[in-house]
């Protein structure tokens, strides 16, 4: 079953995984409420389709106020967006997902999935954050490290160091990173999940 990302950052918080503040709308007049509630200088508007690449298709715009988010309500509410992964049909959206902004520092790319080879959930890792990860592994692989994690153990504090490792995390950066990694390993295998993407996943300016 795929599921929104609303709905997806709602799972996330449930294993405390820190996620911006944001709220689901159906209509625009929804949508400005989400704005008023959130009262952030900075908001991000995201239409609500089962496909990558929305970004690209402009279905994901950065505004300053609550008029521009009731202008990108009016322009996203009904309208078709064709993605790499929609093909030429595109997808309609009916929803949108209001969120807070973020001041971002640096974006990465955090993955799991099950790995049918090895039958084990697998970690996905890259320093190209907010990139298409297909064209990343085609034309820079060096860029993505993989391991995976033995159930019979589960996850272990070294699965985490290595995450931050190859993300080059230091410090308390990295204590973050390895206490994420065990968050998402846990909302993985708690919801039986076969994939769970975080692109991008950020460090903010504030840390």
């Amino acid at each position: 079953m795929n599921i929104h990302e609303y709905q997806a950052k709602a799972v996330l918080r449930e294993f405390s995984v820190p996620v911006p503040r944001g709220h689901a709308a159906f209509s625009v007049a929804e949508a400005v409420k989400a704005a008023q509630d959130l009262d952030a200088p900075v908001l991000v508007v995201k239409a609500q389709i089962h496909a990558g690449g929305r970004g690209k298709a402009g279905g994901v715009k950065v505004v300053k106020s609550k008029e521009d988010v009731r202008k990108e309500a009016e322009r996203l509410l009904g309208a078709v967006l064709v993605t790499h992964q929609t093909g030429p049909q595109g997808k309609q959206v009916h929803r949108l997902y209001i969120e807070e902004g973020s001041a971002i520092e640096r974006e990465f790319y955090l993955s799991a999935l099950v790995d049918r080879e090895s039958s084990r959930i697998a970690f996905v890792v890259s320093t190209a954050g907010g990139m298409d990860i297909e064209e990343v592994a085609r034309t820079s692989p060096q860029q993505i490290v993989t391991f995976t994690v033995d159930p019979a153990t589960g996850i272990l504090p070294h699965h985490g160091r290595r995450v931050a490792q190859a993300l080059g995390l230091k410090d308390d950066l990295a204590k973050r990173a390895e206490r994420l990694a065990a968050q998402l390993y846990a909302a993985f295998t708690a919801k039986d999940m076969s994939l769970l993407e975080i692109n991008p996943l950020v460090v903010t300016k504030e840390k």
